[in-house]
């Protein structure tokens, strides 16, 4: 049976058609002859033929050779996979062992302590009665001085601190009569005003209208010494140069 397909095959016998279609081919390409130019078996060893087939050889023989690099490059990376998968493996086959060795703690169960048999002495002496409460007396008292002791040296500590003093601080608008009072004169005589928990500030003229300029003036003053009326009234009693006396601005301090 083998025998009968070699037979009825003939492509080995057709060879030399083949060898004749590739050296035309190589012509072709380089300009000797046309493609359709019938080729002798005795121009095959010509010069430009076997060039054409060396050329041919060379061009295989680098493919050849690039394919045997690209070759040894992924057998290269395959084994550095192998080698890498072959870590894991024995690295999750060490982790397993070390999970399954490890047993649990069992703790043996505490036994419950008997309770004693001794009975406990009786004393007949009723004066152990007696100074037990004695001593629970004692230690009242002792914790009740503690305590007052406690408060009283708070009290003292919280005496000898100072008083918060509350302040405010006044802004005033001090008016003239007329655009020919002296504003500077006005300034001194409302400063002349002297009271225990007043202390003076700044001050500054503003323009009202026609030529008039009132005295705004600040000030600040202990609340429980100094009131605004009182203040007003102080101020007010120059009565040459002020006309009124007004609150501009009051802003606790």
């Amino acid at each position: 049976m083998a025998v009968n397909f070699l037979a009825n095959e003939n492509i080995w016998f057709d060879k030399y058609k083949y060898d004749d279609a590739e050296v035309q081919y190589y012509r072709h390409l380089h300009g000797s002859v046309p493609t359709n130019t019938p080729v002798e078996n005795t121009a095959r060893d010509s010069p430009a033929v076997q060039s054409a087939i060396q050329g041919a050889d060379n061009e295989l023989c680098s493919r050849v050779t690039s394919l045997e690099r690209e070759n040894q490059n992924l057998h290269k990376e395959v084994e550095e996979l192998r080698l890498m998968f072959s870590k894991l493996e024995l690295r999750l086959s060490t982790m397993e062992k070390s999970l399954t060795s490890a047993k649990p703690v069992v703790f043996a169960p505490t036994q419950p302590s008997k309770p004693s048999t001794k009975q406990p002495e009786e004393d007949d002496d009723d004066d152990d009665l007696d100074l037990f409460g004695s001593s629970d007396e004692e230690d009242s008292a002792e914790s009740e001085r503690v305590r007052e002791e406690r408060l009283r040296q708070y009290a003292e500590k919280k005496s000898k601190k100072p008083a918060l003093i509350a302040k405010s601080s006044i802004l005033l608008d001090v008016k003239p009569w007329d655009d020919e009072t002296d504003m500077a004169k006005l300034e001194e005589c409302v400063r002349t005003v002297q009271m225990d928990g007043l202390v003076w500030g700044a001050s500054k003229l503003v323009a009202v209208g026609y030529g008039i300029k009132k005295l705004q003036i600040q000030c600040v003053v202990e609340d429980d010494k100094v009131g605004t009326d009182e203040l007003e009234e102080q101020i007010i009693k120059f009565e040459d140069y002020v006309q009124s006396v007004d609150v501009a601005a009051f802003n606790k301090v």
